[in-house]
């Protein structure tokens, strides 16, 4: 199994840190809260790394390397300028992914949730961590039913943890979901894609009730760096 680490975004909510590092890059608990995630797909077995990069996209391989340190050989998805989105972002690196399943995970969330626990061949196109909504984003994500699928509305919305498996084909009808306004290089979220193919059960889930953040402020930041 190779993984895809989204590493892409502008953090404009980071600002100032962000203006001179990539959120990723930004270090936590003594190191970039991306080498957490390295060091825990090391650990887990995985050799080949995806990583998509735009903001300050030079920082990365000057910081991390070819991935050698933790065993792994880095892949660098350049997607110029500006960031395609997490949908755009994913087709975009999917020539370097392959067809098989690949894991996910957002390079600005810190969780202490086992990598091993997700599933190498989801059921269906993509298996997802839920977790509960935070404080700053109360209305939730997506709902889990009793039977494991991931539904759009439900009596209990979570919070997508921004870390799951996914098969390459969830791309494959994307242009009839998103339709013609994508652009060139096309640009675009990966929840339309979801959405759309919940209602067959193509979309599973778990809940995860451990430690996860969405490391998305200085303040947030300063707080995790203090926990850990």
């Amino acid at each position: 199994m190779k993984a895809l680490i989204f590493a892409a975004g502008l953090g404009e909510r980071m600002r100032p840190l962000t203006d001179h590092t990539p959120k990723p890059l930004l270090s936590v608990g003594g190191k970039p809260l991306i080498v957490w995630h390295l060091e825990k797909l090391a650990a887990m077995g995985i050799r080949d790394v995806v990583i998509n990069i735009s903001w300050l996209a030079g920082q990365f391989p000057q910081t991390l390397g070819d991935g050698e340190r933790w065993g792994l050989r880095l892949h660098w998805s350049h997607e110029g300028p500006a960031p395609l989105e997490t949908g755009g972002g994913m087709l975009h690196a999917r020539p370097l992914l392959g067809e098989d399943p690949f894991l996910l995970v957002n390079g600005d969330i810190w969780t202490d949730y086992d990598f091993t626990r997700l599933p190498s061949e989801p059921t269906g196109l993509a298996h997802l961590v839920l977790v509960d909504p935070p404080a700053h984003k109360t209305h939730g994500d997506f709902a889990l039913d009793d039977d494991g699928f991931v539904r759009t509305e439900g009596p209990r919305q979570l919070t997508y943890a921004g870390l799951g498996v996914y098969r390459p084909a969830l791309l494959d009808d994307w242009r009839a979901i998103i339709g013609d306004a994508a652009g060139d290089p096309p640009r675009f979220m990966l929840a339309p894609l979801l959405r759309a193919h919940m209602p067959e059960g193509a979309v599973t889930g778990e809940y995860w009730s451990g430690r996860w953040t969405d490391v998305g402020t200085p303040e947030r930041l300063r707080q995790l760096d203090a926990e850990l």
